[in-house]
């Protein structure tokens, strides 16, 4: 199984991927690893990137998604993953894939930006994630409240995918 922590930026991705890959004994991989140097550069100087700009990086996470289930390993990967169209590239047509949604709100989410420091990412960019933001439902991804303590959410996560001891292979 491959999970995807995905959310705008300022939802924890990373530490509830960790945490995931950490109780699940499996990898752990950040998709900003991903991200093009330009990529980057326009982010860190508050310019939001398109769908064009966001193609290629999709699509190095999904070959690297491919590689996995073609081992037979399970990982934790982290992708804002903002547009169904992006879900839908990174899910393939297997149904092996599990995201989940970590959502809260435009406050909690500015408090933490402002809190972040040796980052990338333009806390400005915010709103633009969140406009473009094309959340899913209950269909498409299992969704956790960010005001929760990460162990709550990793709990909540663990418990609706029914893997509640380490089940991932590396």
């Amino acid at each position: 199984m491959i999970v995807i922590a995905m959310g705008v930026c300022g939802t924890g991705k990373s530490l509830i991927g960790e945490l995931l890959s950490e109780h699940f004994a499996c990898e752990f991989i950040d998709g900003d690893s991903f991200h093009s140097a330009a990529n980057k550069s326009k982010m860190s100087q508050g310019i939001p990137l398109t769908d064009e700009d966001r193609l290629p990086w999709l699509q190095a996470i999904r070959q690297a998604i491919e590689e996995k289930q073609q081992l037979g390993q399970t990982a934790v990967f982290t992708c804002s993953s903002l547009k169904r169209m992006y879900r839908d590239i990174l899910r393939g047509s297997d149904g092996n894939v599990q995201f989940i949604y970590l959502k809260g709100s435009f406050e909690l989410l500015q408090q933490r930006l402002a809190e972040r420091e040796d980052h990338f990412f333009d806390p400005s960019l915010l709103q633009t994630q969140l406009d473009t933001l094309e959340e899913p439902d209950l269909n498409e991804a299992i969704i956790a409240d960010i005001a929760l303590t990460p162990k709550q959410i990793v709990e909540q996560i663990t418990q609706q995918l029914g893997m509640n001891h380490r089940v991932c292979q590396n």
